[in-house]
C-alpha cells in the first residue's frame, strides 16, 4: 500500500509541475504579446505627435513661401491619409494592412523632406523663432519615431523568438499566439535622397 501512495504522490507532483509550467509559459506569452502591443502604441504615439505638429509647421512656412503651394498640398494630403489610417495591435498580424500604413507614413516623410527643402530656400524663414522651434520639434519627433520603431522591432523579435522555441511553440500554437510583423523601411530607403535647389 505504501508503494502505491508513493507512486500516486509522484504522479500528482509531476502533474502539478506540468500544469505549473503550462501556466507559467502561457503567462509569459501573454506578457510578451502585451509588450509588443505596448511598443506599437508608442510608435503610434510618436506618429500622432508628428501629425499634430505638421499643421503648425506648414502654416508657419506658408506665411513665408506662399508660391510653394504644391509642396504644402502634398504635405497636407499625406497627413490626411495618415490620420485616416489606424493600425491597432490586432492588425500587426496582417501584412497588407501594416504595409499600407507604412506606405502612408513613408509618403508623409517624403512630403516633409520636400517641405524642408522649401524651407532651405527662404533664409528669412530660418531666422523666424516660431519656425525654428517647430523645426526642432519636428526633427525631435522624427528621432523619437526612429527610436520607438527600433524598440518595437526588438520587442517583436523577442516575442517571435519565444513563440517559435520549443516547448512554448506548442503552447503558442494551442492558444493562437501568432507571429507579429516587423516594422520595415520603405523600398529604396537605403538610398540617400537627392536634394536639388
Amino acid at each position: 500500500m505504501k508503494k502505491s501512495w508513493i507512486i500516486l504522490i509522484a504522479v500528482v507532483f509531476v502533474i502539478f509541475l506540468l500544469v505549473g509550467r503550462i501556466i507559467s509559459g502561457y503567462n509569459s506569452l501573454v506578457a510578451l504579446d502585451e509588450d509588443a502591443n505596448q511598443a506599437w502604441s508608442q510608435v503610434s504615439n510618436q506618429y500622432q505627435r508628428r501629425a499634430d505638429l505638421i499643421p503648425n509647421l506648414v502654416e508657419t512656412v506658408k506665411g513665408y513661401a506662399t508660391h510653394e503651394k504644391e509642396t504644402f498640398t502634398a504635405v497636407t494630403e499625406a497627413r490626411s491619409k495618415v490620420s485616416q489610417m489606424t493600425v491597432t495591435p490586432e492588425m500587426l498580424n496582417n501584412p497588407q494592412t501594416f504595409q499600407k500604413f507604412q506606405q502612408a507614413q513613408g509618403q508623409l516623410g517624403s512630403a516633409l523632406s520636400r517641405l524642408m527643402v522649401v524651407m532651405e530656400k527662404y533664409p528669412d524663414l530660418k531666422a523666424n523663432q516660431n519656425f525654428l522651434a517647430l523645426q526642432s520639434q519636428l526633427e525631435g519627433t522624427e528621432n523619437r519615431i526612429s527610436v520607438e520603431r527600433r524598440r518595437f522591432n526588438l520587442t517583436v523579435q523577442n516575442y517571435n523568438k519565444t513563440i517559435r522555441r520549443f516547448p512554448l511553440n506548442l503552447l503558442a500554437g494551442m492558444f493562437n499566439f501568432e507571429k507579429k510583423i516587423y516594422f520595415e523601411a520603405e523600398q529604396g530607403a537605403e538610398k540617400a535622397p537627392k536634394v536639388q535647389f
